[in-house]
């Protein structure tokens, strides 16, 4: 998970040296298109092992290339350096980190389907650490339809999907620098009452956070 002795600067001439083919992915035939993306991770991954891209469809705008690090705080800067030391390209936006994707959003993730409208979350707070956003997020509605069982909350994979969608909501920075930690439970039959706000409010929620933060720190 180190990163290699190379510069942004190669991956970003093998970048230049295949722009017009990358800008025009989707003309590509399947094994050619497989292969460029192979080659760009590979390229990725001599800079800095444990990164990853995602290419957005074209548009008017043309393309935007993310880079991510797949939530590991600890390679966070060499996405910020990637970023910071790309080249102005035509047609091209590059950005750094996974972002929110808005709101009710599906989310599939092994065996659970995740509908941030249908789910709910209410911050659980800890005095010893306020700078970071503890979550108890309620779930109805998974793989059968139904609310989890208790032995079901235990699932690590269910427990990754939810952070999936978590990130999905508020974007791969704040979801690793701002959630803590996150429980998870059934569905109450009166959520609101209960103390739960929806799910959908979180990106709200996380900006509110990070202001009341800013002023206490100063």
């Amino acid at each position: 998970m180190n990163p290699t002795d190379k510069h942004p600067e190669q991956f970003w001439n093998w970048f230049i040296a295949n722009n017009e083919r990358l800008t025009m992915l989707n003309d590509l035939d399947e094994p050619a298109r497989q292969q460029l993306i192979d080659q760009m991770q590979q390229q990725l991954s001599a800079y800095c092992d444990g990164l990853t891209f995602e290419i957005g469809e074209q548009t008017a705008q043309g393309r935007t290339l993310t880079i991510s690090a797949e939530g590991d705080f600890d390679l966070f800067r060499y996405v910020v350096e990637l970023t910071d030391n790309a080249p102005d390209i035509d047609w091209w936006e590059f950005v750094p980190f996974r972002q929110p994707k808005g709101k009710a959003l599906k989310v599939l993730f092994d065996k659970y389907r995740f509908e941030t409208s249908k789910m709910a979350f209410m911050q659980l707070e800890n005095e010893e650490e306020p700078d970071i956003i503890g979550l108890r997020v309620a779930l109805p509605d998974l793989a059968n339809g139904i609310s989890p069982r208790p032995d079901q909350l235990d699932d690590d994979d269910l427990l990754v999907g939810v952070y999936v969608t978590i990130e999905a909501l508020i974007g791969e920075f704040d979801c690793t620098t701002l959630i803590g930690y996150v429980e998870l439970c059934p569905m109450p039959k009166e959520p609101f009452k209960a103390g739960f706000r929806p799910l959908d409010d979180l990106p709200e929620f996380v900006e509110w956070f990070k202001q009341q933060r800013d002023r206490a720190n100063g």
